[in-house]
């Protein structure tokens, strides 16, 4: 009789864990193109930003998207306007919070994974991909 802890091994990887790949193969990407991690998944009431980064002086709020099909639009074209607003309004009140980064400019880019795995052979990453 086999325990249910080998089924549970089996299953298929569930969404959060898919994201959280995803999210370390775009650390690890704009790791090696010479950004630095500043602080992973902040949260507030108005919402979350997976990465926040340095790419030289600028501060980068970087949101990951995975999509698994094509089906209806690519990962990167998910990042609509209504999550622009979140993601802004999260960056805005981390700057609040964090005095020292007041003065340097602020970038918004997105790190996107079409298909079924977040290889890096699959990731498109939109510097400065949209404006607030």
């Amino acid at each position: 009789m086999k325990s249910l802890l080998n089924c549970r091994k089996r299953r298929a990887p569930t969404r959060a864990k898919k994201g959280k790949h995803a999210e370390q193969a775009a650390l690890n990407h704009l790791r090696r193109h010479g950004l630095s991690l500043v602080t992973r998944n902040f949260h507030c009431r108005h919402g979350e930003v997976d990465l926040i980064m340095r790419d030289g002086e600028c501060l980068v709020f970087i949101e990951v998207r995975y999509r698994s099909s094509h089906s209806y639009i690519t990962a990167a074209l998910s990042v609509d306007e209504r999550k622009q607003g979140k993601i802004a309004r999260t960056a805005a009140l981390y700057l609040g919070l964090k005095p020292s980064f007041s003065d340097c400019p602020v970038r918004f880019d997105v790190v996107a994974f079409d298909g079924r795995e977040s290889g890096a052979g699959r990731i498109q990453w939109i510097k400065d991909a949209f404006r607030v």
